[in-house]
């Protein structure tokens, strides 16, 4: 249930789910207080998903820094722990007629807030808008795997790192979904659920936050991988829409090539030392094929090439343990 709402409630509502990153976390605030709105306008609420000490302990010392308008509200979820619970925490803690969202990894610029806001009011038909994300280039040169990857956030339909919804929509379909408990496809779920039970969700390119790539151990990839257990409960959810907006088929290269390194093996041991080698000889150039499309536009630094030779011998497996597990889990005919 919303508390109490204030006499003068802001226009907007700004949650920021946070998972122990303080440092960040405080980059994000210092954009967001300075935002081009009149300061009663809005307020700010804090979710902290990692129920952290030194994150409360941030909180109240910007708060009190500050001692004036826009509010800002530190909250801890009662249960239950993912971006999606504290998400769904925030906006039911808030007063705005529109509730913000984006994360703690994120820079926004200073008109955003006033541009998402007034996109919104002016498309009284949309349940929801999502705003345009900037990464910025950290160097001149080709950039990494795991930097590619963050650059097509740029290209995203929805993403809750700059998202606007109006709350009345959000009651309507009762938020986020708090089965989606990773970062992954759980802003995909509530576009889809607004489309379909509220209304269209728009976009607006004037309303804009940088999202800087964060240094990440090697290997990042595999880890990743996991978040396609996730994918399968989205297909169930919303088959069409799944296979029109994220992805038409199958990975199918990832299943050949996990079904051709049971069969070596196998046929080895049956005594078809010839298929075995053909087997073999196919996995690896399947593999190499796969590690040059994933080098073909980043960086030839040999550490670089080095974690995408090795890592993409070991996503497909990864992958599809990942989405069949997902399959089974969610009880639901996905590959």
């Amino acid at each position: 249930m919303n508390p109490t709402a204030p006499d003068d409630p802001p226009q907007v509502s700004v949650v920021i789910p946070t998972f122990r990153r303080p440092a960040l976390l405080r980059r994000c605030l210092a954009a967001v207080l300075a935002q081009h709105l009149e300061p009663g306008g809005f307020e700010v609420v804090v979710v902290d998903d990692g129920h952290e000490d030194a994150v409360r302990a941030l909180v109240d010392e910007i708060a009190q820094a500050r001692d004036a308008q826009p509010t800002l509200r530190y909250l801890r979820p009662a249960r239950g722990r993912g971006p999606a619970v504290a998400r769904n925490c925030g906006w039911r803690a808030a007063h705005g007629e529109i509730v913000a969202f984006t994360d703690d990894d994120t820079v926004p610029q200073p008109g955003w807030l006033a541009e998402g806001v007034a996109a919104l009011r002016a498309h009284a038909d949309w349940s929801g808008l999502c705003g345009c994300i900037s990464v910025p280039r950290a160097h001149a040169g080709r950039p990494t795997d795991h930097e590619r990857m963050t650059i097509g956030l740029e290209s995203a339909e929805f993403a809750t790192a700059n998202a606007f919804v109006r709350r009345a929509a959000l009651i309507r379909v009762d938020g986020f979904d708090e089965r989606f408990t990773r970062a992954w496809r759980e802003d995909s779920d509530l576009q889809f659920r607004l489309m379909q039970q509220v209304g269209p969700v728009g976009r607006s390119e004037r309303a804009v936050v940088l999202h800087p790539v964060r240094a990440e151990r090697w290997g990042i990839s595999l880890k990743q991988q996991r978040n396609t257990f996730f994918d399968a409960l989205l297909f169930k959810k919303h088959p069409r829409l799944y296979r029109t907006s994220i992805r038409r088929v199958p990975p199918w290269n990832y299943y050949l090539m996990v079904g051709l390194a049971l069969a070596a093996p196998l046929l080895l041991w049956a005594g078809s030392a010839a298929a075995a080698t053909t087997a073999a000889a196919i996995l690896v150039l399947l593999w190499l094929q796969f590690a040059w499309q994933r080098l073909r536009h980043t960086t030839r630094a040999p550490a670089h090439v080095a974690e995408m030779l090795v890592t993409s011998a070991l996503i497909p497996f990864l992958s599809v343990y990942w989405r069949l597990r997902g399959a089974i889990a969610f009880r639901v005919p996905f590959l």
